[in-house]
């Protein structure tokens, strides 16, 4: 009996010995952080203070005031750029252009607006949203 239990303690040992040669490193974690990319875009007439916008929507009065809430994760510095413009037919024109230069350690959100005292013409608009001077998207909205 001594003999069958040596016989199964040195199988399992081997088979111990076979499963730990076996396994594979596991790979190691990242330590860089990632870069800031944009998440997200809303637009809407007031922001909280929080930097979001509270009511979404893209249809504004001449008088409001024209929030964009940009969302970004990720870690490290980058430019927000943000360049707003008016559409009638095949003509643009440029109503505003502004960056903020911003410093994220996780999930961001930056605010830009625009506003137009004596009031929006109705129509066309969108804002152009850039990370960096690339493009991430245009996002349309109207003036009634």
């Amino acid at each position: 009996m001594n003999k069958a239990l040596y016989g199964i303690g040195t199988a399992l040992l081997l088979a111990l010995a076979l499963v730990a040669c076996s396994k594979k490193e596991a790979a190691p974690v990242a330590t860089q952080p990632a870069a800031v990319a944009v998440t997200g875009v809303t637009l809407g007439k007031a922001i909280g203070a929080d930097k979001r916008v509270t009511a979404p929507t893209d249809s504004f009065a001449p008088s409001d005031t024209i929030y964009a809430a940009v969302e970004t994760q990720g870690s490290g510095s980058a430019t927000l750029k943000a360049k707003w413009t008016y559409h009638k037919g095949d003509k643009v024109a440029v109503v505003n252009e502004n960056s903020q230069t911003v410093v994220a350690s996780g999930p961001a959100v930056t605010e830009f607006h625009v506003s137009k005292p004596d009031g929006w013409p109705t129509g066309d608009y969108q804002v152009e949203v850039y990370l960096n001077d690339a493009s991430t998207g245009v996002h349309k909205f109207v003036v009634k």
